[in-house]
């Protein structure tokens, strides 16, 4: 599997729970905050779940 990392864009405030469990999930802290994980597609469907408040690159 690929490499693909991660940044969060936008704030979680005001977010449901479940999408700011998610952002921590992933590793995330802040916006800006870039992390790199292995492509799963567990980690693949977490990325979906909160596409709106990140953006990612593969590869």
């Amino acid at each position: 599997m690929g490499k693909v990392k991660v940044t969060q864009v936008k704030s979680i405030i005001g977010r449901p729970g479940r999408q700011k469990k998610t952002i921590e999930a992933l590793g995330l802290r802040k916006i800006n905050h870039t992390v790199e994980h292995e492509a799963t597609p567990q980690i693949m469907g977490m990325i979906h779940k909160v596409s709106h408040l990140v953006k990612f690159e593969e590869g």
